[in-house]
């Protein structure tokens, strides 16, 4: 992956044109199992730093992740939405949940 991507509690926070995308990492995927139900969050959502970003159901596991950054939600992964296997994709680029804009860039440092 690349380098402007930050991991932070089993989640990775790339800065893209759109906003800066967060996603579940291969690490949380393995953790979980098959990923079978997700909670998404909602488009115009604002989150503080701390917040519940996304609920995930899985075979192993129930998790609720947090968000890394504070910001609102412009966009969210609407094939994950309809279908929550996505986010078990091998490419976790792919299992993208959200995208963040009026993020303050200096919490990722």
């Amino acid at each position: 992956m690349s380098e402007e991507i930050k991991i932070i509690d089993s989640l990775w926070v790339l800065k893209t044109a759109e906003g800066y995308k967060i996603g579940l990492t291969n690490n949380a995927q393995e953790d979980l199992g098959t990923i079978t139900f997700a909670t998404m969050p909602k488009v115009g959502q604002r989150l503080v730093k701390g917040d519940s970003l996304i609920e995930l159901e899985a075979e192993k596991a129930v998790s609720e992740f947090s968000s890394p950054i504070s910001g609102t939600i412009s966009a969210i992964n609407v094939a994950a939405e309809q279908d929550p296997s996505v986010l078990n994709d091998a490419d976790q680029t792919k299992a993208w949940i959200a995208v963040l804009t009026d993020v303050d860039g200096t919490e990722l440092q």
